[in-house]
């Protein structure tokens, strides 16, 4: 029994610990970005019951974190993002208190009835839930410790047990709300500040990729480029292999077809369901015009050209991810170079196209037929070019 209790069922040496540590973790991990965060928040995928119960149980004995707390609280962040309303912005809080402190501010926000009333629907609230996981959120992550205790012994099953406990707060709740909100590549210009931490989304089961997620958080699969790594996917395709999980949505690729003579209803539904690869697509071709641009103002007025390149950064950012001063010099500057005024502007006319929701499909349609006959007459090359792709979206 001493040697139970002081050494443990598994005597092992330090690193031995330090690989049961990560083992445990990173099942913690799997089960947050898989169950709670993909198949919960977003239904993206559905599960086996089997399989999204072991998920349920495994974070309460963990985390002690409930679903609809979780999911509602996530579920806020992606409706109020980046914005006073969302629960944990380092836009709007600052990156410290974000990072170092957003379990507090996860705690805060699920504890507001009516957030929960509004975002928390359709997550479990079977006998268990209400009887168990809810009543007793503290007596999962006592189970957890008795048994770390009894299978490593009393000093490493309480480090083991800590480890588990600070993983999630400071990885999904610091880094993730935090650095992926602030800091990193995007590939897709979303309203807000989402970044993508790294391509590799090992340590975190591809929650790293966050920009990807904020451009299609009903996609099951985080990574969109060739060079990117999912982990939590590679899981869900071997649990969908094995019967026990069903993919209900990915971000669409893009399919094209020979240029239409114009928009029609078909279009327009290509072009909004691809909306964050047209602004991509967009982006490089204002970078290209800007190029250009630059070189004419380098031998006509270095000054000028200063000024262009001082700007450079905003003029492919959502306006409302703009500070006012940034508009302001943006509005200063611009007037120089009467192409990218004009894609400028032409970009914001396109972007609000899929933010019209009190327009009809025929309004839609006449607006972007509007928007290509405009830049086919423009005279800029690229926003030419850029029209024709436009109409092969299909």
């Amino acid at each position: 029994m001493e040697t139970v209790l002081f050494s443990g069922l598994f005597d092992l040496p330090w690193w031995g610990l330090v690989l049961v540590a990560l083992g445990l973790t990173h099942i913690t991990i799997v089960s947050v970005t898989i169950f709670l965060h993909r198949h919960q928040a977003h239904h993206a995928l559905d599960l086996h019951p089997a399989v999204s119960h072991f998920f349920r149980l495994w974070i309460w004995l963990t985390t002690g974190m409930l679903t609809k707390e979780w999911a509602a609280v996530h579920r806020k962040h992606h409706a109020k993002c980046d914005t006073p309303e969302d629960p944990h912005s380092p836009q709007i809080l600052g990156i410290n208190r974000v990072l170092w402190t957003g379990v507090f501010l996860y705690v805060k926000e699920a504890r507001k009835p009516e957030t929960l009333e509004r975002y928390g629907r359709g997550t479990p609230d079977d006998w268990l839930e209400r009887n168990l996981y809810s009543r007793f959120k503290i007596l999962g992550l006592v189970l957890m410790g008795v048994v770390d205790i009894i299978l490593f012994g009393i000093v490493p099953g309480l480090l083991i047990l800590a480890i588990q406990i600070v993983w999630i707060p400071f990885w999904a709740a610091g880094v993730i709300n935090g650095i992926g909100h602030y800091w990193g590549y995007r590939h897709w210009s979303t309203p807000d500040a989402s970044t993508n931490i790294v391509p590799l989304g090992l340590l975190i089961g591809g929650e790293e990729l966050h920009n990807n997620h904020h451009a299609y958080p009903t996609s099951a699969k985080l990574s969109n480029k060739w060079y990117e790594v999912d982990l939590g996917w590679m899981y869900i395709r071997i649990l969908e292999a094995l019967g026990l999980a069903k993919v209900k949505h990915v971000a669409p690729t893009p399919q094209f077809a020979a240029p239409k003579a114009a928009v029609d209803p078909d279009t327009l539904q290509a072009i909004i369901r691809c909306r964050y690869d047209v602004l991509a697509k967009y982006a490089q071709s204002l970078k290209r015009t800007y190029a250009e641009e630059l070189r004419k103002l380098r031998r006509r007025s270095p000054q000028e050209a200063r000024a262009l390149k001082s700007v450079e950064p905003w003029l492919d950012c959502d306006d409302k991810m703009l500070h006012d001063s940034e508009r302001a010099r943006l509005a200063e500057v611009l007037p120089k170079s009467q192409p990218l005024q004009t894609m400028y502007a032409m970009r914001r006319e396109l972007a609000a196209v899929w933010g019209r929701s009190t327009a009809s499909r025929e309004q839609l349609v006449r607006q972007l037929q509007d928007w290509c006959r405009r830049a086919e007459a423009s005279g800029i090359q690229a926003l030419a070019e850029f029209s024709q792709r436009l109409r092969s979206y299909a």
